[in-house]
């Protein structure tokens, strides 16, 4: 087969792949569920297996305890972060316009000389752009929680999907292995090896960003939301922990968590500084504990994930296929990365960039014989 109808051959396999997805989105949850938690738990259970358990015995150990982790954090965080959300939603109004109050008493400080009039405006600004982000953040929850819900109920109900995943995920990781060796046997024998090379590529980034940034952004959740609780920051177990899986997003959680939690605190206490100093303590401590111990321990090197891209992702593939987009939008950016980097890489080496042709330079035209 020619490089063109190879190339033909793969675009329509990916065009006929994204089309199936967007026509079957309402089913896929519970089954791009199971392959995400089967994918996650894959070293454990190549591990246990190492150690002399048999594959079966190994994906029905690390499976069970999986659930039972995840029912019991569902048991212990979801009314307690409930109960913080509806309390947080009830007190926006009154948070907002106590921030008004204080810019409004810092007018007549130092804050007046520095900006003059221009006071008022930065008041109605605030005013507007909290109720706008409260209004937009609440949108968006409704929306997220409305796609899981018509993703569960769109052919087998919710309750079908939660037992759908954990027994996908069951199969998949108990075949992972002769799954891997199926897919290896069908590739094309002549690029075999460049094949294998990039989809371990893919694997390394993947691995690397979503297992281990996963892993550390359930941890920076959990030492956030402690850390504020401890500190009493109201409603600080719910916005740590939002901080924490928003770190996701490198930068931008940190980022958003920090003045969130700045803005809260300093309508607490307000006149006093010592919670808002706490919560800068906090969230320094957060930064060295992600970027000097979490981070290079679970995450490694460089994935090749730029957070705008990531960004770009996330939204595009939210807005294409819903919550269904949003489970499937870091692998597909981390492949995608790949492959450019991939086709980059050939360009370089190629005639095209470098200008050589491998058949030998072209003679120059001879000119023409004006003897005559």
């Amino acid at each position: 087969m020619s490089f063109q109808r190879q190339v033909y051959f793969w675009l329509g396999a990916l065009a006929l792949f994204i089309a199936l997805v967007w026509l079957l989105q309402g089913m896929l949850f519970p089954f791009v569920g199971g392959l995400a938690i089967a994918y996650f738990l894959d070293p454990i259970a190549d591990r246990l297996e190492r150690l002399g358990l048999p594959r079966w015995a190994a994906a029905s150990v690390i499976l069970l305890c999986f659930i039972f982790i995840l029912v019991l954090a569902i048991l212990l965080l979801v009314p307690v972060l409930g109960d913080q959300f509806n309390g947080l939603r009830e007190r926006l109004p009154s948070y907002v316009a106590s921030l008004q109050r204080i810019l409004a008493q810092l007018n007549q400080g130092w804050l007046g000389s520095l900006v003059g009039d221009r006071i008022q405006n930065i008041q109605k600004s605030l005013g507007d752009y909290v109720g706008q982000g409260a209004a937009l953040f609440g949108t968006f929850l409704s929306s997220i929680l409305s796609s899981i819900w018509s993703g569960g109920q769109a052919v087998i109900g919710v309750v079908s999907a939660l037992i759908v995943t954990p027994v996908v995920a069951f199969y998949i990781l108990l075949d992972w292995d002769s799954m891997i060796a199926r897919v290896d046997s069908w590739l094309p024998r002549d690029h075999a090896e460049p094949i294998r090379g990039i989809f371990r590529d893919v694997d390394r980034a993947i691995a690397g960003f979503v297992r281990g940034q996963a892993t550390v952004c359930v941890l920076l959740g959990l030492f956030y939301g402690s850390c504020l609780t401890f500190a009493g920051v109201s409603f600080g177990f719910l916005i740590g922990l939002c901080t924490g899986l928003a770190s996701f997003i490198p930068y931008v959680g940190s980022i958003l968590g920090f003045v969130v939690t700045v803005a809260v605190a300093v309508v607490q206490v307000w006149p006093d500084w010592h919670l808002p100093v706490y919560v800068a303590i906090i969230f320094g401590l957060g930064q060295v504990l992600e970027g000097y111990v979490l981070s290079p321990r679970l995450v490694g090197g460089s994935v090749g994930l730029h957070p705008v891209w990531l960004m770009f992702s996330l939204l595009a593939a939210g807005s294409l296929f819903g919550f269904i987009g949003l489970l499937v939008a870091v692998p597909v950016a981390a492949a995608i990365g790949v492959l450019v980097r991939f086709a980059l890489g050939r360009y370089l080496a190629s005639s095209y960039y470098t200008g050589h042709i491998s058949a030998g330079h072209v003679a120059p035209p001879t000119p023409p014989d004006t003897s005559r």
